[in-house]
């Protein structure tokens, strides 16, 4: 081979590995809190696309919603209840606590888990106490990681939040939410936030947002999702943008 052509298959190399790296920016979506309304919960399966599906445990709809989604082919996660901050005394089914002991963690873990049928993966619900205790989250990915596959995704509801760090510490998959698109259920707030995510995919690469199944959220992006291709995004599972991270 001649030195141009060496200099020509290089460049051709080298061309072939920034398409890979700077590739379609991709968003991953996920609605929390299925498991209660069965009407919302539907609606919110059906939405286009890969979105992926957080269903809590022990919830009147849970084994229906999950089953639904997995019918359906969207990704199904254990939506974890974790204490919250300031502690206002709810009791979730499938909740954990920071007065368990580590055998009351794992025991309950094991049942949140078992409720939820085709669970892949692993988020928290509230959690802003829990998740900034280093020993808690050991625990839960402990539990995690000893369940090939599973993965986690931290809500992240406080900015003190060490989930992420503790799972890349004990070798658990993870990443964090960037964007919550329905911190309040106002049209404006749905449509300002998911232009805040698809302004950090761009500027990134990824973002991770997560919404609930409110009317206002549901409306939103029943319209919108079929759109995100056209302005050079794509829709994929949070386990496909984890994979690829």
């Amino acid at each position: 081979m001649t030195a141009t052509a060496r200099r020509f298959a290089t460049a051709l190399l080298i061309l072939a590995a920034e398409l890979v790296v700077a590739g379609q920016p991709r968003v991953a979506i996920i609605i929390d809190d299925l498991g209660y309304a069965l009407d919302a919960g539907r609606r919110a399966i059906a939405l286009p696309g890969p979105v992926t599906y957080a269903v809590l445990p022990g919830a009147p709809r849970t084994t229906t919603l999950a089953n639904n989604a997995h019918e359906s082919g969207k990704e199904v996660l254990l939506h974890l209840p974790l204490q919250a901050y300031p502690d206002d005394k709810k009791q979730e089914p499938g909740g954990i606590n920071l007065d368990m002991s580590r055998q009351e963690f794992g025991a309950t873990f094991e049942i949140a888990l078992a409720s939820v049928p085709h669970a892949i993966g692993v988020n928290g619900h509230r959690g802003s106490l829990l998740t900034r205790h280093p020993g808690h989250m050991q625990w839960l990915m402990e539990e995690i990681r000893a369940r090939d596959g599973l993965f986690f995704i931290d809500s992240y509801t406080t900015h003190e939040s060490v989930a992420l760090q503790i799972a890349q510490e004990t070798g658990v998959q993870a990443m964090r939410r960037d964007v919550f698109l329905d911190p309040d259920r106002l049209p404006e707030t749905v449509a300002r936030e998911f232009e805040r995510m698809k302004q950090l995919a761009h500027k990134r690469g990824f973002a991770v947002a997560i919404g609930h199944p409110y009317p206002a959220t549901l409306e939103f992006l029943e319209r919108e999702l079929p759109n995100l291709e056209a302005e050079g995004l794509e829709l994929v599972t949070i386990s496909e943008l984890l994979g690829a991270q």
